[in-house]
């Protein structure tokens, strides 16, 4: 562990931050620089690096997700296996990146499982131990950032919410922030200047695991759309999906895979003509494309700053365009940071507020009435000292390159 540096009682620090999403195919880690001056934080991309997950964990992460069943053993092993694999690719990235020292690391783990009744959340579990990267690396880990939000009556979704008030949604147009991972969301600026973040719908989830079920597990993606362009939008079944009740209720929500898993795009199908391959693909993609322009249409935006695998997807991201009428669909690429590093920065960002004390929710954006200190800390080793308190929380951000 390097030596922070202090300055009126708010430390300068190298932080380690990483998240497998609900795609669970790579764990995306980035490293920052973080200074609070002031009411400005300023953030310095170290680097990033994404680590692919090991094709035995991902069956076992696929095995115990909803609907499916498990065991308490399944779940304590994989946890404690997905905690060994976060801490190597922690000390890779330490290594790799760090220049061999930093200050803290972040780890959203893995979601397996998030709890949502009659629109509110209940409970949200992500596995991934972090004894065993506090063991592996020496520093304190910030850790089950999404449970206090819960209990605060939010939806512990989306916690990219600080990072886009801090860094996007500025100045005077009506601009959104939106991720394309597993699962999409937006966070934008509401009408008495509140922040609003909520979970769209499926973004990859439902495309890859139809990739995934027609290949029989050779290909996980649609590289480049590939397939989807070569397919017709089957509106049958695409009027079928878009009634899904999801997309009607209002934000604040969240969503996950406990809702668009395989079984549920069979049951989508169930009656209707078969579907060709290409044609289930540019369907979902076209669905994914809608619900996105929809939210768009719904805010008025007049910008929309994308980030997450999806952006890497041309047909995605040009259906995007097209249906969002004149709104400018930008990438996060714009502000300085990588797209797939994303919402890492933004878990470096929220564990470097934790140790702060600062809040990494913002009152009503995820539905607490409150903001809340996310997540608990492992000590390193040797213990570990919290910073002075009195630091402000930010107002803004800024990227130094």
């Amino acid at each position: 562990m390097r030596e922070a540096g202090r300055e009126r009682g708010v430390m300068r620090m190298r932080v380690v931050g990483m998240i497998s999403g609900t795609s669970y195919d790579a764990v995306e880690l980035a490293v920052a620089d973080l200074q609070l001056a002031g009411e400005e934080l300023q953030l310095t991309p170290v680097g990033a690096l994404s680590a692919e997950i090991p094709d035995d964990l991902r069956r076992r992460i696929a095995a115990l997700l909803p609907p499916a069943g498990t065991t308490i053993e399944a779940v304590a092993t994989l946890d404690a296996d997905l905690g060994r694999m976060f801490a190597a690719v922690a000390v890779r990235g330490i290594g790799e990146i760090a220049g061999g020292a930093a200050d803290l690391v972040v780890s959203h783990g893995q979601t397996v499982f998030h709890w949502v009744q009659d629109g509110h959340a209940r409970g949200t579990l992500q596995l991934g131990n972090p004894a065993w990267i506090a063991q592996a690396t020496g520093l304190p880990v910030v850790s089950d950032l999404r449970n206090r939000d819960i209990a605060a009556g939010g939806h512990g979704a989306p916690l990219v919410s600080m990072l886009d008030r801090l860094l996007v949604l500025t100045g005077d147009r009506r601009r959104g922030s939106l991720n394309l991972g597993g699962i999409s969301n937006i966070t934008v600026t509401g009408p008495d200047d509140s922040v609003i973040a909520y979970d769209i719908g499926p973004a990859n989830a439902l495309m890859d695991a139809a990739v995934v079920q027609l290949t029989g597990g050779r290909d996980s993606f649609d590289a480049d759309g590939a397939r989807a362009a070569r397919g017709t939008v089957r509106r049958d079944l695409l009027d079928r999906l878009l009634a899904e009740p999801y997309y009607a209720a209002p934000p604040p929500k969240s969503t996950g895979k406990e809702l668009f898993h395989p079984g549920y795009l069979a049951a989508m199908q169930d009656g209707l003509p078969p579907v060709a391959p290409d044609d289930l693909l540019a369907t979902l993609t076209e669905l994914t494309a809608t619900v996105v322009a929809d939210a768009v249409r719904g805010h008025r935006l007049d910008e929309l700053v994308a980030a997450g695998g999806g952006v890497r997807n041309p047909v995605l991201m040009a259906r995007i365009r097209d249906l969002a009428g004149g709104c400018t669909v930008r990438t996060i690429e714009d502000y300085g940071i990588g797209s797939s590093a994303k919402e890492a920065y933004a878990f470096a960002v929220l564990g470097y507020l934790t140790v702060h004390g600062l809040p990494g929710t913002l009152p009503r954006a995820t539905g607490a009435p409150v903001g809340s200190v996310l997540g608990s800390v492992t000590p390193g080793a040797g213990g570990w000292r919290l910073p002075e308190p009195g630091a402000p929380a930010p107002r803004r951000m800024v990227v130094r390159r």
